[in-house]
This record gives structure tokens, sequence and C-alpha cells, in this order.
């Protein structure tokens, strides 16, 4: 069983820390540790000893889950080397970005009233292309030139444009019921 509760979630699987990750790998070592800290693999021991197994069992569960999303990744990157993405007190957005945000609003809105789950599915692929190219500048500025500002802008950006999708995914469930 690991020994350190204070090591970050990419040390505890071995993986460096960067926001470009094998998502299979990842995998691979999660069910590995799940093998060793399982509270299952230690029902023989002390309770006190179950508890701590179970402890690690949560710990990697967590460290996972914050590790397989792209954005919760990039957050806790950005937390590791001391930036605040500041989500609730940083609202401020380019302009342009903003004004796109309300087309795209009133675009699913508009075919939401018309019933056209076609045009729904097209505006979620484009929507998904969009955070695809974000992911993209995540990867640039948090691996390959680090900018942690601009990472975090990004960031920023793209709780807006998963919020999006959301709304788009609950429309395609409404207009295919």
């Amino acid at each position: 069983m690991p020994s350190d509760f204070s090591q970050d979630h990419f040390t505890l699987f071995g993986l460096p820390r960067r926001f470009g990750l094998d998502m299979a790998e990842l995998d691979r070592l999660y069910r590995e540790l799940l093998t060793q800290v399982h509270p299952d693999k230690h029902v023989h021991l002390s309770d006190a000893e179950q508890r701590l197994a179970m402890q690690w069992s949560t710990h990697a569960n967590e460290a996972y889950q914050t590790l397989r999303q792209p954005l919760s990744r990039a957050q806790y990157l950005l937390h590791l080397v001391g930036v605040d993405v500041q989500l609730e007190r940083n609202t401020a957005m380019p302009p342009e970005f903003l004004m796109k945000q309300m087309e795209w609003r009133e675009t699913v809105e508009e075919v939401r009233s018309a019933g056209d789950s076609q045009a729904m599915e097209d505006l979620h692929r484009r929507i998904k292309k969009e955070i695809t190219e974000q992911f993209e500048r995540l990867k640039l500025h948090l691996d390959l030139k680090p900018d942690y500002q601009a990472a975090a802008a990004t960031v920023r950006q793209m709780m807006f444009q998963e919020k999006l999708l959301q709304e788009i995914d609950d429309a395609l469930v409404e207009l295919e019921a």
C-alpha cells in the first residue's frame, strides 16, 4: 500500500505532471493501484488497517477522477503551480467569446423550438470541435509553452462551453423523446 497521502495525483500514479496524458495508461495504473488499496483486499487486517485501506481507495478514486477529466486535470495542474483559476471571482471574458456564446445559446433555443434534432446534432458537433481546439490550447499553455494565466483564462472559457454542451445534450434528449 502507498505510504504518503501528501503526494500529488500524478505522483500517486507515477505519471509526469502534464496536461497531455495517455488515458489508457492512466486507466491501467488506476486498476493496478486499486488492486493494492481496495478495502476488500484488507478484510483480514485490523480495523485501523482496514480504515487506512478505505482512505487510500477513496484517495485513489478522487485522484483518478481528477486526472480523467480534462478540465479538472487542467485546474489541478494550475493549482499545483500556484495559479488560482478564479472561477467565481474572474468572470471577465473577451467580448468576441461572449458574443459567440450568446449566439450559440440563441441558436440552441431556436433549434429546440423548431424541434430540429439534426440541426441540434450539427450544433453539438461544432461546439465539440471548438472544445477540442480549446484542449489543444490548454496542452500548449500547460505542457509545451507554459503560460499559466492563459491556461486559466482558457479553463474559465471552457466552463461556459461545457455548460452549453450539456444544454445541447439535454435538448437532444428532449427532442428525441
